[in-house]
């Protein structure tokens, strides 16, 4: 799946535009931002600070955000359109949905009355904490909806047959993002550790829980312990040895702690034969763990951890303790955003589809619908063109991955049908409540999928969000309605820009996942089996592990370095994404003629700034340090450099020549397509 920060506008100056409307009339008034350039830098020597130079030195970071530029300013717009709708919700409903939707928002927004409240509504919850008296209650507790869990269990699509779902289990995230915070050596490590113990006696003091400091060595040490035993973000990439179905038999013998059949039935799994195990000496070593480790801290971890994750929902020094420790230390993020905002993001999770319909009534246009599947349609032909043509794949292989191209599900816009939220209970006055009641009722619309076939009509994101993906069981692409409009797609913009931006960043580059080096692991019915030749897989592997060391040796922030392996599929879904829609380009330009010089620039010189443009965006170095760790998508900079760099076209654009920082050797650039 494919979580990447937007792709942005680029607009060209307004009147070499008008000049040319009369003769190319698909060209409007916007294209690239030509004062955002810094032509005192050579493009072949930093490509990324060339088109974006000037904007990079001026543009601040507002106090609320970990970062700025068009990948966060698209997201801004969409909040106060969702806003709109959910304001209009709480003031006068039109239907029991849009009244929960009201409700849940104005139940969020009565700070007063969460002040007033106090740690009440928080005082069930922790009571079940403490009514367990032996550990399979323990396990039974942290596996219901809401509760904290060192392991986690859960339903997905069976990767031997995705036409049916299966339970599966795998290592849970802990209070800090990754293994690493806990492990690495430093100073700047050393102060996170001893912030994050400082934030757990705060929450703890606020709940009233005696001997916090206590508890928090104790919490933390069983944290590092189980940290030591974690896989690697970059082994959690890998779809091979993350598939280790059991059988009930098998799991007992694997982790008795678990207490797998009392456990399964608890969730409503009785039905479930086998369960996937994605990291199995993570699992076992925490289950031993849930076994040797006294009950009473494990108590006390959960309390802890639920206190941390329900903060924001209390009074305003549990929310800001939450936000002091995990924005403003992990991320650098000087103020909390306006509790408006972050009402919008809980109401995309609670009841997004809701919201989602009246967005797409009111903000999604047929026309843009028409040029999205265009663009889709060129794209696919751009592929079937790459993939005949390369000469590192046999034939065998190349029939095989026509097949997968063949079967590519695009989804646009908006789902077919929405979620029915009739049966999730919503108050107008206990956020918490409201919190725990939707956990509760994503779990049950699970549950009630589980014996039936996969639903391919399901959504992942819903339309106002701003992103894409791709899911290699389903071999779907999918691209919502706010992604695909002004300012970063329009179905009269110059044609560069759209196959640059939408083409190669979101369209090209979620296709590109189906053949990166996760994606390809995946057949044309979305089953995990080998299907390459052992000599076309030997080849793939020379270039994706070339990319893979060339990333390895940027250093976006000083002493952290890029994780080339974990990076590595969107590294090349984004060199495949840029190929394929440069090729896409140079199709249409063939249809319609080549384009018009503008302000001096090809329509070749404008795809590649373009390209830059969409990822413009700079963040605060602790936002850098923790998306280095954890996150397989590098910085906005080398998504730029990293990736024109091996590409001839942008060569030939710019004149590139040796000499130039940027410039490698042919025989040492990766081409994939």
């Amino acid at each position: 799946m494919r979580l990447k920060l937007l792709p942005a506008l680029v607009l060209v100056s307004i009147p070499a535009l008008v000049a040319a409307q009369s003769a190319t009339p698909r060209y409007q008034p916007w294209g690239l931002e030509l004062q955002h350039l810094d032509t005192s830098v050579k493009p072949g020597d930093d490509f990324y600070v060339y088109a974006l130079g000037t904007w990079l030195k001026n543009q601040p970071i507002a106090a609320d955000k970990v970062g700025t530029g068009y990948n966060y300013d698209l997201p801004d717009e969409i909040e106060g359109q969702v806003r709109r709708i959910v304001e209009e919700s709480a003031a006068k409903p039109a239907t029991a949905t849009e009244k929960k939707v009201g409700d849940f928002y104005a139940a969020w927004m009565d700070e007063a009355a969460v002040e007033a409240h106090g740690t009440q509504p928080l005082k069930p919850w922790l009571a079940r904490i403490d009514a367990i008296r032996t550990r399979p209650e323990l396990v039974r507790l942290m596996m219901r909806p809401g509760y904290p869990s060192p392991v986690n269990i859960g339903i997905s699509a069976d990767v031997d047959d995705p036409t049916r779902y299966m339970a599966d289990s795998g290592q849970a995230r802990l209070g800090l993002p990754t293994r690493d915070y806990y492990l690495l050596k430093g100073e700047k490590y050393d102060a996170i550790r001893e912030a994050y113990r400082a934030y757990l006696i705060k929450i703890q003091q606020l709940a009233g829980i005696p001997d916090a400091a206590a508890k928090a060595d104790r919490i933390i040490a069983l944290e590092t312990r189980i940290s030591q035993d974690q896989w690697t973000p970059e082994q959690l990439r890998d779809p091979v040895k993350t598939h280790n179905p059991m059988s009930r038999a098998q799991l007992a013998k694997f982790a008795p702690e678990l207490d797998w059949n009392a456990t399964l039935a608890s969730m409503g799994l009785s039905s479930a034969a086998k369960v996937n195990v994605s990291e199995p000496s993570a699992v076992a070593a925490t289950a031993k763990r849930l076994g040797d480790v006294p009950l009473s801290t494990w108590k006390e971890w959960m309390t802890a951890r639920f206190i941390s994750e329900v903060a924001p929902f209390l009074p305003k020094p549990f929310d800001q303790a939450n936000f002091d420790f995990y924005s403003k230390t992990l991320r650098g993020v000087a103020e909390q955003r306006a509790r408006w905002k972050r009402g919008m993001a809980l109401i995309d999770d609670a009841l997004g589809e809701a919201v989602g319909a009246i967005y797409v009534q009111r903000y999604w246009s047929p026309v843009t619908q028409a040029k999205a599947d265009e663009l889709v349609s060129d794209m696919k032909a751009a592929y079937k063109e790459k993939i005949q043509v390369a000469t590192w794949m046999d034939e065998a292989t190349r029939k095989a991955a026509l097949e997968k191209l063949g079967t590519f599900d695009p989804r646009v816009g908006h789902p077919a049908k929405w979620i029915d939220y009739t049966t999730l209970a919503v108050s107008r006055t206990d956020p918490l409540a409201n919190q725990m009641a939707v956990a509760d009722f994503q779990w049950q619309l699970q549950l009630k999928r589980f014996p039936k076939p996969v639903d391919r009509g399901l959504w992942y994101m819903t339309p106002q969000t701003v992103n894409a993906y791709y899911d290699p069981t389903m071999n779907q692409i999918t691209l919502p309605a706010a992604i695909l409009q002004p300012p970063f797609f329009d179905p009269n913009a110059d044609p560069a820009v759209n196959y640059a931006e939408t083409g190669a960043t979101t369209i090209g580059h979620e296709m590109g996942h189906g053949f990166d080096d996760e994606g390809r692991q995946f057949d044309a019915k979305g089953r995990l089996r080998d299907w390459w030749s052992k000599e076309t897989a030997a080849q793939y592997t020379v270039k994706a592990d070339r990319l893979a060391e060339q990333f390895d040796q940027y250093e976006p922030i000083p002493g952290v370095k890029i994780k080339g392996r974990l990076t590595l599929g969107e590294n090349l879904a984004d060199l495949g994404g840029l190929e394929t829609a440069y090729a896409a380009y140079r199709r249409y330009v063939a249809r319609h003629g080549e384009p018009p010089v503008l302000n001096g620039m090809t329509g070749d010189q404008r795809f590649f700034l373009a390209y830059a443009h969409a990822w413009q965006g700079k963040r605060r170095d602790e936002a850098v340090r923790q998306q280095l760790l954890s996150d397989p998508h590098s910085p906005d900079k080398y998504r730029v450099n990293g990736i024109v760099r091996n590409f001839a076209p942008w060569y030939q654009a710019f004149g590139i020549k040796p000499g130039d920082a940027m410039y490698l050797p042919p025989d040492q650039r990766v081409s994939i397509w």
